[in-house]
């Protein structure tokens, strides 16, 4: 009974969830046509983290709440690389994590595609020249696309799955749509 007089007058502790802001919603929705239409289901993605700080890999998780619910679009994390169709590679890539990720990319099954998340899996950031980064991902892997940030916001990330996505029809040699990721 204490514990019920307790919460009655404590009341709601926590903020009402305001609603999504409706640009992230239109690229969620676009994001979700263009996975069904290339894989005919939901989009597999393996988080690898390579050696970042974590920053990168706090937005990530980000996409999993309930602002962002990303899985209502078809997109869902998973624990094995055979099972993803893309992994999502954050920090600069150690000298200890050069073979994991190699071999990371490698149990992927084809058609793959890789995104390296923040400006550290794309320069090395502030971990450039230090003795145990091997470098930046695409010197390990074949990169899709980068998305810039320190870290990326939540929708910058969507927005660069959805920009990776459209490499394939480079690929596959159908020109790239207007507003592809540079490589």
């Amino acid at each position: 009974m204490r514990l019920f007089a307790k919460i009655w007058r404590t009341g709601i502790a926590t903020e009402l969830l305001g609603a999504a802001d409706p640009e992230t919603i239109e690229l969620g929705r676009e994001l979700e046509a263009r996975v069904r239409a290339l894989f005919g289901r939901a989009l597999a993605i393996r988080e690898v983290d390579a050696g970042s700080c974590n920053g990168c890999e706090i937005e990530i998780t980000g996409l999993t709440s309930p602002v962002y619910d990303i899985e209502r679009f078809g997109i869902h994390f998973v624990a094995s690389p055979r099972h993803a169709d893309m992994l999502l590679v954050t920090g600069p890539v150690t000298r200890n994590m050069e073979e994991p990720l190699r071999k990371t990319y490698e149990a992927t099954p084809a058609p793959k595609f890789v995104v390296a998340v923040g400006d550290c899996a794309r320069t090395c950031g502030v971990f450039q020249g230090a003795y145990g980064v091997a470098g930046p991902v695409q010197a390990v892997v074949p990169v899709d696309a980068f998305i810039a940030g320190c870290p990326p916001e939540p929708h910058n990330i969507i927005r660069g799955i959805l920009q990776a996505l459209d490499r394939r029809d480079a690929r596959s040699g159908v020109a790239v749509p207007a507003g592809a990721a540079e490589r």
